[in-house]
């Protein structure tokens, strides 16, 4: 692992180092750089351009819709100047806004991508079942007031374990190839007034998360059974399934790579833990 103090890189040579960085989606525009510059991408290029005294350009490990939240957000960049790696992140944190912050940084081989090398992502929904609304959770949790049967809600969701075509929880603009995705856990537990729901897949399609807590919700409502969600996969028709649910609940926590990258072991490295004991 290379020192943050002990910097020997050749001034000119291109080395690309990988970050990782939690933020509150709700004061962002998304992920995804917008040209009037409200994207979490947009803050982030623009913090580390002060860094390096020239342009900066960032890869994610994954694109989050507007009010996603992160504590696990991977990324890298390239740059062929001289910084001590302390530099990129507590130099950036003191030009990004307080919405998101970078919480470590490690250089890499150039042959890492933080998109491609992810063996796998992990997503957490927070959702207040509640008969009030959330106030000082607000942006952070999802709510619901109907009372929710969270032991047909774990029934459905192990349905949905194993390798299967998600179409009918795909969004209609996801660009993915394809529709086929391993899901490898799903959990559903009650913790207080909260239902949480971790998911890690190799991959997720777009809005893959918020349509299965939608289709989860339903059944836990008593609107359909569990295997209602077989029905689903076999489908494949967004528009029989439940409507996306919204984005305020959702965090992505953690983005699994090779331990041969020596990426700090960085699950829930943020300081937002909701929905934990």
């Amino acid at each position: 692992m290379h020192s943050e103090c002990d910097d020997t890189w050749d001034m000119g040579k291109m080395k690309r180092i990988a970050l990782g960085v939690e933020y509150n989606g709700s004061q962002f525009c998304g992920w995804q750089h917008q040209p009037q510059g409200c994207g979490i991408q947009d803050a982030l290029e623009r913090a580390l351009t002060q860094i390096a005294g020239r342009e900066v350009a960032v890869v994610a490990a994954g694109r989050t819709d507007t009010g996603v939240h992160a504590t696990g957000q991977v990324l890298h960049f390239d740059v062929d100047v001289e910084r001590p790696l302390t530099a990129w992140v507590r130099g950036a944190n003191s030009f990004l806004p307080d919405g998101v912050a970078v919480l470590w940084a490690h250089q890499v081989n150039t042959d890492f991508h933080a998109r491609f090398s992810a063996m796998s992502r992990s997503y957490r929904y927070v959702l207040l079942n509640h008969r009030v609304r959330p106030a000082l959770g607000a942006g952070q949790v999802g709510w619901y007031h109907v009372p929710l049967d969270v032991a047909r809600m774990q029934q459905a969701a192990a349905l949905l374990i194993g390798e299967h075509d998600f179409s009918a929880f795909r969004a209609a603009e996801c660009q993915a190839r394809s529709p086929v995705r391993t899901l490898r856990q799903l959990n559903v537990d009650k913790q207080g007034d909260c239902v949480v729901f971790e998911l890690t897949a190799n991959a997720f399609l777009h809005h893959m998360v918020r349509n299965i807590v939608g289709a989860l919700v339903f059944v836990g409502q008593g609107k359909h059974p569990p295997e209602w969600m077989l029905e689903l996969l076999q489908q494949r028709d967004r528009t029989r399934a439940a409507p996306t649910f919204a984005p305020d609940g959702l965090h992505l926590c953690h983005v699994e790579y090779d331990a041969a990258w020596g990426l700090p072991d960085d699950r829930d490295a943020g300081r937002q833990n909701w929905g934990r004991n």
